[in-house]
């Protein structure tokens, strides 16, 4: 799943009636899981020079990035997290690591042949799924409005709470992004 339709659908469902920390929490949770791979791809790319086919074909895969992806990424981890979140009763802790959790639950089954390490520590098994949210040959041309349709309706549940213009705001550029993104991914990239 693209990285707007988590921080939406996370800061929608873990933000629902919450005060706007609350809902910030979410959104900063739903990013954690994507923030390593935008720190190492952007060091890459743009501080190294390194050109993009070579970051996501052979760096992404490599294995010191997928040990940082398998940290970031764990359910094993966000879930005793999420666990001392409630224990707490900590309500912007609770919406931070559920926002992540989900982040993970939504990733599970989207990812054909670029999944990560979601069960580490306990193992470095990653669940090759059938469905991509972003390869066409893996089911991208349906599962993509079906994403870009929930995000819609996270944004509208999320401006119905009319928290605050920043929130507002914030909402309107990641549907904004979103919507883009999926546009991009279906009439211009494919493996085809």
């Amino acid at each position: 799943m693209n990285t707007p339709a988590h921080l939406l659908i996370g800061a929608a469902v873990m933000g629902r009636k919450g005060s706007a920390a609350v809902v910030w929490a979410a959104l900063i949770g739903a990013l954690l899981p994507d923030l390593s791979l935008y720190l190492l791809a952007g060091g890459a790319i743009y501080l190294f020079g390194i050109a993009p086919p070579i970051v996501f074909n052979d760096l992404y895969f490599s294995t010191s990035w997928q040990a940082i992806f398998a940290i970031d990424n764990s359910m094993i981890l966000w879930g005793g997290l999420l666990g001392v979140a409630i224990w707490r009763r900590s309500a912007w802790a609770i919406a931070l690591t559920g926002a992540a959790l989900l982040h993970l639950c939504l990733d599970l089954p989207l990812h054909h042949d670029d999944g990560r390490a979601h069960f580490w520590p306990l193992t470095g098994w990653v669940f090759d799924s059938p469905v991509s949210y972003w390869d066409r040959d893996h089911g991208a041309f349906w599962v993509a409005p079906i994403e870009a349709f929930l995000a819609t309706v996270a944004a509208v549940l999320l401006w119905q709470q009319r928290i605050g213009i920043g929130v507002m705001v914030l909402v309107g550029c990641l549907l904004v992004a979103e919507l883009w993104i999926v546009r991009q991914w279906l009439f211009y990239f494919t493996d085809s």
